[in-house]
């Protein structure tokens, strides 16, 4: 079993020419070169996709992930009176949430490498109808056992999303647009548990908590149509170093310019063929007919095994992109998912007393928290990142995205503290929704800019590097979340969130500051590790 380097697969080490400057660039101040390069000769890479056709299997996909988290993650609000009608306590209602936490993590494990194995789209379909059958099951569940195990089996459907929706950015969408699609996918996965948790209060306190899982069985099989419909399969099999540049001729390199144009009116590359290539290498591929484009089967990739795929990913956690994307992941995760456990217990009991409806109303700054980090980690790094590859020279630098983790590492810090003082000193309640709000800014800032670091690191491997990422980061927070309660009940609220905001202090300085200062040299060692299958 021979091993490579990401030398091997990816000349670049994530350092590519994102801008053509001065006379290169036809007579513009610069112009953005299209990485990776779509096929010159395949109509059918994802890359060259109309922008519609795009957007509308991104967005499938990413209802898919918010229904999974609306689903499960939305019925919070109702812990309190499910802890009475089904006779549990505190930490046993909050295993609701927690066991499909840990589920969610674990089965990017299973289901990454199938999708690489048989492709995207029969896990999409499969898990999304499986998904609709497990909300069928809870909103008709008797008993709290079987609750949980609709939740449990839903976020066994659910995971597929984790990773793989993160994957597919890198699938549908070119280096300089991935940092804002990346946003929208955070926001499709954190909207699910603010913006459901919002509605079930008002659901649950009119018609009950069954409603709030038949409303997502509704949208879920609204949605299972969508993917069945439009999302074809985006696995394509794609020469990585030429598509990155790291062997592209002057001849390749001009050619591009009139593909900037149409994809920034577009959204798609239309691509002609590079003029001095021998003409068996510009004979294009038929394009797919809908029918094909819509086949459940694409194929089995010849030069690997199912096997290989299930334990390529692992000796990948040596990477350092990997290891701190996870941890800053789990405990921007961890933080949350802490608030939205503990907040109708608060909230609900004395001395607030307030109604499942009015306690959804925490979710409002929640959802402002998460729009802004999205909004923060996507499209203003984004922005920030191609400011930075003008004054290098057009050069585009992955550590450009970690610049602006400045903001979360500031702001929700101060929010674990807020929220913690709040709750303990019985302040007023405007004190625990500043608190969650910022937060809740982590959720989608932290890893929408490291996940797409580690796909710029790491693009020839991302789907197996992004799967550790998100199943480990679910394990990790399942670890701080499952002793959260008799944590809080032990040492205080002041003391819990003091500790929380440490820990997320020292995670992302200690992670962001080496990576920030040293990230060329990082990237050049690792890429010589002999690690992938």
């Amino acid at each position: 079993m021979r091993l490579h380097t990401l030398k091997e697969l990816d000349q670049t080490e994530g350092t590519v020419q994102l801008r053509k400057l001065g006379e290169d660039a036809g007579g513009d101040a610069s112009s953005l070169v299209l990485v990776p390069h779509p096929s010159n000769t395949n109509p059918n890479d994802p890359l060259r996709w109309p922008i519609w056709k795009k957007h509308v299997a991104f967005g499938s996909v990413c209802a898919f992930t918010f229904l999974t988290n609306y689903g499960i993650g939305g019925l919070a609000p109702a812990f309190y009176l499910l802890s009475i009608e089904f006779g549990k306590s505190m930490t046993e209602t909050s295993n609701l949430l927690l066991w499909p936490i840990l589920v969610l993590g674990l089965f990017n494990f299973f289901w990454v490498p199938m999708a690489n194995y048989f492709g995207k789209r029969p896990v999409f379909v499969f898990s999304c109808l499986l998904l609709c059958v497990t909300f069928i099951w809870g909103a008709n569940a008797q008993s709290f056992e079987s609750l949980l195990w609709s939740n449990i089996v839903g976020a066994f459907a659910g995971s597929s999303t984790e990773a793989l929706g993160a994957a597919i950015v890198n699938d549908l969408y070119f280096l300089h647009e991935r940092g804002a699609k990346m946003g929208i996918y955070m926001n499709a996965i954190s909207g699910g548990n603010t913006i459901g948790p919002l509605i079930c209060g008002f659901v649950v306190q009119s018609l009950g908590w069954r409603w709030h899982k038949w409303i997502a069985v509704i949208f879920t099989a609204i949605n299972f149509f969508a993917v069945l419909l439009f999302v074809p399969e985006t696995r394509f099999n794609r020469d990585v170093p030429k598509s990155l540049g790291a062997t592209t001729s002057d001849q390749a390199i001009a050619s591009s310019s009139e593909e900037d144009v149409d994809v920034e009116k577009t959204g798609c590359a239309s691509v002609k063929p590079v003029s001095g290539l021998p003409a068996l290498e510009q004979v294009q591929v038929p394009k797919k007919s809908f029918a094909q484009e819509m086949s459940l089967w694409s194929g089995v990739p010849s030069d690997t095994n199912l096997f290989k795929m299930f334990i390529r990913p692992l000796p990948m956690i040596v990477y350092p992109a990997v290891m701190f994307a996870f941890l800053g992941y789990a405990v921007s995760l961890a933080w949350v998912v802490a608030v939205n456990i503990l907040n109708s217990f608060v909230l609900q009991a004395p001395p607030y007393n307030w109604q499942p409806q009015i306690n959804g109303l925490i979710n409002i700054p929640g959802l402002i928290g998460n729009i802004f980090g999205a909004y923060a980690g996507g499209w203003l790094v984004d922005k920030f990142c191609d400011w930075r590859t003008k004054k290098n020279n057009g050069f585009f630098e992955p550590e450009s995205r970690l610049y602006l983790l400045i903001i979360p590492f500031i702001v929700t810090p101060a929010g674990c503290i807020l929220f913690g003082y709040g709750v303990q000193r019985t302040l007023h309640w405007t004190s625990l929704f500043f608190g969650y709000g910022m937060i809740s800014v982590a959720l989608t800032a932290v890893p929408t800019i490291t996940l797409a670091y580690v796909s710029d690191c790491a693009l020839p491997v991302n789907s197996d590097a992004l799967l550790l990422v998100n199943g480990l980061k679910n394990i990790v927070a399942f670890g701080f979340l499952y002793g959260v309660i008799p944590w809080v009940e032990k040492v205080g609220y002041i003391n819990c969130f003091g500790t929380q905001a440490g820990v997320f202090v020292g995670v992302i300085g200690l992670g962001a500051i080496p990576l920030t200062l040293y990230g060329a040299k990082i990237r050049h060692i690792t890429a010589q590790w002999r690690i992938i299958l």
